[in-house]
């Protein structure tokens, strides 16, 4: 009878703790959720009114930024930063996969050990420090690249070389685990109808990991869309329209940190409102993603 009772009661404490623990998750999910909700309410509230007095169209598609004179166009910027993002992916979403194939399929161990760390290695390194090192070797280099060109150092390539080595690690950080994870009968399987090593990581392993790929890709957008520090240190920082890749240029993100010190009035509303367009660019490219993933889960 006492047995009964004590393992009666043990498991009436199991199940509190289990319910416990519980609604200890559940609260953390909604802090999340929360989070993300307080900083949209943030965002709207107050970049939504800057965005209608101005007007939709001359904020969106304004080729000036003078907030001297009351104008407060951020297409330069928008621009700016597509072409920085682009840049970044076209230089590094090529090296951070095969970087990524190569540690999962080809990498020996003694040498994976050195590498893998190193590839971490860089995802700690501050912005600024970044920064520091665009402004010592990567200015100069692209200075001296384009000068035939009549370009600066300080330019749309430099910005986009830089950033398309801070996306590496995050890149290669999603991609791997998901190589990694394709079952070895799909490796196996190509193997045995005759094709190399080579052959069937590239044919077989790597498209059945696409969503993985495609998770990497996005959350290097994401990095290289919001990079800050490093981006105002090399970017020239010239808020007018893009003339070439060796010319200068100022990014959403740049221009917030720049000027928002200072803002006041409808100047500082107007900046909140960049951040309001900077969002709501993240989230198209998440939903993009996510539908993207939907479609290919349903093929």
């Amino acid at each position: 009878m006492n047995n009964g009772v004590q393992q009666g009661g043990r498991a009436r404490s199991h199940a509190f703790r289990e319910k416990a623990m519980g609604f200890v998750f559940l609260a953390a999910a909604l802090m999340s959720i929360l989070c993300v909700a307080l900083i949209c309410i943030f965002l709207f509230a107050n970049g939504m009114p800057a965005i209608m007095e101005i007007g939709p169209l001359q904020f969106l598609l304004g080729k000036t930024w003078r907030p001297g004179n009351d104008i407060y166009g951020i297409f330069p910027m928008i621009v700016g930063s597509i072409y920085v993002t682009g840049g970044a992916l076209i230089l590094g979403v090529p090296v951070a996969l095969l970087t990524a194939i190569y540690l999962a399929f080809f990498c020996p161990e003694k040498i994976y050990r050195i590498v893998k760390p190193a590839v971490e290695l860089l995802a700690g390194i501050p912005s600024v420090v970044y920064g520091f090192f665009g402004i010592v070797v990567l200015v100069p280099m692209v200075r001296t690249l384009s000068e035939p060109f009549d370009g600066k150092g300080n330019s749309i390539l430099t910005a986009s070389i830089l950033l398309a080595i801070m996306i590496l690690p995050t890149i290669i950080g999603v991609v791997e685990p998901a190589l990694r994870a394709v079952p070895r009968s799909y490796y196996e399987g190509a193997l045995a109808l005759g094709a190399t090593h080579e052959r069937s990581v590239f044919t077989a392993v790597v498209p059945a990991a696409t969503s993985g790929v495609l998770a990497g890709i996005v959350l290097g957008i994401g990095r290289a869309m919001g990079e800050t520090m490093a981006v105002i240190m090399v970017a020239g920082n010239q808020p007018r329209m893009p003339k070439g890749i060796f010319q200068g240029i100022r990014t959403l993100t740049g221009n917030i940190v720049i000027e928002m010190g200072y803002a006041a009035g409808l100047h500082r509303e107007a900046l909140i409102a960049t951040g309001v367009v900077l969002f709501l660019f993240i989230l198209l490219m998440n939903l993009a993603f996510s539908l993207l993933k939907g479609r290919r889960r349903d093929a």
